[in-house]
């Protein structure tokens, strides 16, 4: 693959993704249709709720190959628009627990929501959605566990520290979401209710490494537990392979500016791109503050036809 066979669409989306990703194929990665289980299962992610009847992209984009059971990440339709917000992300310490307080409005630029009806976009994914400030303030362990039993994955995970929200890998009717929805140039969109989030780690948030080549934490899911970036140690691009079912690992990270042995989940670029199954415990109301209202329709209806 060379850089002359990408669209002009999606140049601005491939610039930081192929620093990160060449050592991984963007144009070949495995579609995530179906890989819904009811337990902890490598690769597949066990969610708690999937709607089938909800809206999403009304149509599949000429990237997502069936047959293969691919998608070409590289000719991606991008929401287009270069919108800066007034960010506002805070993490405070405070013995056991850490406090997240975000406005969810990204420290990067984002498309332009509702989705354009002149952009490429638009042809496949009709998200009728802005993006809204939110108002999140949410206490997380400082020291989480394992629980007894890893539980499903709800559909808000996490935070980032771009300041906005992770999802998991599925649309609202349970499909992979990084394959099939339209998304700007870092990744992220707008559902009911204004809450911007992101489906995978953002290529606009920079992978930096540790000492030992693997990547630092980029967010925390709703359990405590930190997510590290694409790298592992020996700065070896991570596969589900390389993961337990909740598609997490156990290795050295820098935790509180310490380094320190523990769980944590890691970023592939491989569905499910972050969370598979939650290993930690987590709280229900945690979920409703950081996703919003429940899930309508992300991405309206399909035109009418003649």
């Amino acid at each position: 693959m060379t850089m002359k066979t990408v669209p002009m669409a999606a140049l601005l989306c491939l610039a930081a993704a192929w620093t990160y990703a060449h050592e991984a194929d963007l144009t070949h990665l495995p579609l995530g249709d179906g890989k819904i289980s009811h337990a902890p299962k490598k690769g597949w992610i066990w969610a708690c709720r999937v709607d089938p009847d909800a809206g999403g992209a009304w149509r599949d984009g000429p990237w997502i190959d069936k047959k293969d059971g691919t998608f070409d990440y590289t000719k991606k339709a991008v929401v287009p628009g270069d919108v800066h917000w007034p960010s506002h992300y805070v993490i405070t310490l405070n013995g056991a627990v850490r406090n997240f307080t975000t406005n969810d409005l990204p420290n990067h630029a984002t498309g332009i929501f509702p989705i354009p009806s002149d952009s490429e976009a638009f042809q496949y994914d009709r998200n009728p959605n802005s993006i809204a400030p939110q108002q999140i303030s949410i206490d997380l362990p400082t020291n989480p566990v394992p629980a007894a039993q890893p539980s499903c994955v709800p559909g808000a995970v996490g935070i980032l520290i771009t300041g906005a929200v992770l999802f998991n890998a599925l649309d609202a009717p349970g499909r992979d979401a990084v394959a099939h929805e339209t998304q700007d140039k870092c990744q992220g969109h707008p559902p009911p209710g204004g809450v911007y989030h992101y489906h995978w780690i953002t290529t606009c948030l920079d992978d930096k490494r540790e000492a030992d080549g693997s990547s630092a934490i980029v967010g925390y899911a709703l359990d405590g537990f930190g997510i590290t970036g694409h790298y592992g140690p020996g700065g070896k691009v991570m596969t589900d392979a390389d993961l337990d079912e909740c598609h997490g690992m156990v290795s050295t990270v820098t935790w509180d500016g310490k380094p320190r042995r523990m769980y944590h989940y890691v970023a592939t670029w491989e569905y499910p791109y972050t969370v598979g199954c939650m290993r930690g415990t987590f709280k229900r109301e945690d979920v409703r503050k950081i996703a919003g209202p429940p899930p309508g329709l992300f991405g309206g209806p399909p035109p009418p036809r003649n």
